[in-house]
């Protein structure tokens, strides 16, 4: 839900389409629920993801030395 929040903070959902992902997503019961969600509503998310950078984050390999990284 941080993810779906930023992107509206950013001004990449609208408020109504955040009001719609959002309570999709409180609804489901599990990811396979999430993944039923309406085409528009995945489209709005694809586009927000893609300027957001999300996707090439998810593929970057992960950093070797982050073993000792304190986070939180």
């Amino acid at each position: 839900m941080k993810t779906i929040d930023e992107m509206l903070n950013l001004a990449l959902l609208t408020p109504e389409q955040h009001q719609h992902i959002s309570a999709w997503i409180a609804n489901a019961d599990t990811p396979e629920d999430i993944l039923k969600m309406p085409a528009l509503l995945w489209q709005a998310v694809e586009r927000a993801s893609a300027v957001m950078g999300i996707d090439n984050d998810l593929l970057r390999p992960p950093a070797l030395d982050a073993g000792d990284a304190v986070t939180g």
